[in-house]
């Protein structure tokens, strides 16, 4: 048997309890992967046992209620351990179950001195010798619905309000597939046959995206930042559906703002498409910096600002040819990528968070010039931080009128647009993460 101390499993363990007191999966998962050791195989089941059990969290959360133990009863590393075995007993079919076990009673061992591994060691074994197992004939009750597919009560109930029961439970199984990798070719410095041919070489196994004709689907030998094209700035990190907003920005604006830059995925992208120099403007520190990084290793032009877009440091007539306000969202649209987020929302964030767009909307809307672009985006699928909230923001600012972005984005994409003009795409629709994109256009001062 591996040793726990260095293998997949006791990092992906090490992650889940950093997730479950605030740290994200993405960014916890590549730090400690990061100089591990690990070969190729290794960093792909701590990346599935990471992503897994916490997409699977509320369907393995249901077993250890129904062995007498639930989760929140539990100290966090016994709690972050047996959700991982559940996981890999439940849904992984390549590990044998008695080996999930061991390792697992292995692993507890390093926690109080050994004194839970007996807990882990009858928990799993019962769990084992018990016939019973999630019930499915009561499937169509949203509680039932809920716990089979892993998703909080209420955010079934809104998808279910909003795509009816069958529709909102392909969605749930999408949301528990992982998403691909998807990179970003940098067009200043190649093009995607180019690249395609670069990432071949490397053995990645490049295949060109459906809807950007920027985006490359790839599977990934080892970490992003050890990748050469990376490194030289050839490709970025960045998923499909995102990739298509910058499309709707027109590549002739001389002066453009990104109201809510970090990372840096839009703003180096509209950089790359238009050529023009960005103002990029983000609150967080550590997310203005990697605007910076991104920026310097992609050769393009940004100006990273520390500010909050409710507030922006310009003056009264400072005005800009186009404008993104890609928004602080919900980011229900994109819990292939971050699973976590489903357990962490509330309702509540919701509607905070849609006072923070409109906020921010009625900021950026005053230093848009006359005749100028303004584009809201969101990682969300949930109607008032969309669709409702562009409709009552072009109610308050009759200055601007909602554009049909048809005509800028690629030929591909032109089918995510419904007749109301607004861009969304739907993971269990497209196989893209949920984003929504909105196209104004300044008429008057």
């Amino acid at each position: 048997m591996a040793d726990p101390q260095s293998d997949s499993r006791r990092i992906a363990w090490e992650v889940l309890q950093a997730v479950e007191g605030g740290s994200y999966a993405d960014a916890e998962l590549a730090k400690r992967l990061r100089g591990s050791g690990l070969d190729e195989r290794d960093r792909g089941l701590a990346t599935q046992l990471v992503y897994g059990t916490l997409a699977w969290q509320g369907f393995v959360d249901d077993i250890l209620d129904k062995l007498g133990r639930p989760a929140a009863k539990l100290d966090l590393p016994v709690r972050a351990l047996m959700r991982m075995a559940l996981f890999q007993i439940t849904k992984l079919d390549r590990i044998p179950d008695f080996a999930v076990v061991d390792t697992s009673v292995e692993l507890a061992k390093r926690y109080k001195a050994g004194r839970a591994a007996g807990l882990v060691n009858a928990l799993l074994r019962g769990h084992l010798r018990s016939a019973e197992r999630p019930r499915g004939e009561t499937a169509s009750r949203p509680e039932n619905l809920a716990t089979r597919g892993s998703h909080p009560r209420w955010l079934v109930d809104r998808w279910i309000d909003l795509l009816g029961k069958d529709e909102a439970e392909q969605l749930l199984a999408a949301d528990n597939r992982p998403a691909p990798t998807v990179l970003r070719v940098n067009r200043r410095r190649t093009n995607r046959e180019q690249a395609l041919e670069v990432l071949e070489r490397a053995g990645h196994r490049p295949r060109p995206t459906q809807f950007s004709p920027d985006g490359v689907e790839c599977d990934l030998r080892g970490g992003l930042t050890e990748m050469a094209s990376f490194r030289d700035g050839l490709v970025s990190a960045q998923g499909e559906a995102s990739q298509l907003i910058g499309h709707m920005i027109p590549t002739d604006a001389g002066s453009i703002l990104d109201a809510c830059a970090a990372p840096g995925g839009k703003a180096t992208h509209l950089a790359e498409r238009t050529g023009s120099r960005v103002v990029a403007l983000d609150r967080s520190r550590s997310g203005i910096r990697n605007v910076a990084r991104q920026a310097r290793r992609l050769g393009v032009a940004v100006a990273p600002i520390l500010a909050d877009a409710r507030t922006l440091p310009f003056r009264e007539t400072r005005r800009f040819d186009a404008a993104l306000v890609d928004a602080p969202c919900s980011g229900l649209g994109t819990l292939r990528q971050h699973p976590e987020i489903r357990w962490r929302r509330t309702p509540e964030d919701v509607s905070r968070l849609a006072r923070v767009q409109a906020a921010i909307l009625d900021s950026v809307a005053d230093h848009v010039a006359p005749g100028g672009t303004l584009v809201y985006a969101t990682c969300t699928l949930l109607p008032e931080e969309n669709g409702q909230r562009v409709e009552r923001f072009l109610h308050d600012h009759p200055e601007f009128e909602l554009c049909d972005p048809r005509p800028d984005l690629p030929e591909a994409a032109r089918e995510l647009v419904a007749d109301d003009f607004f861009l969304q795409t739907w993971p269990h629709r497209q196989g893209l993460d949920g984003f929504f994109a909105a196209k104004m256009r300044r008429t008057r001062t």
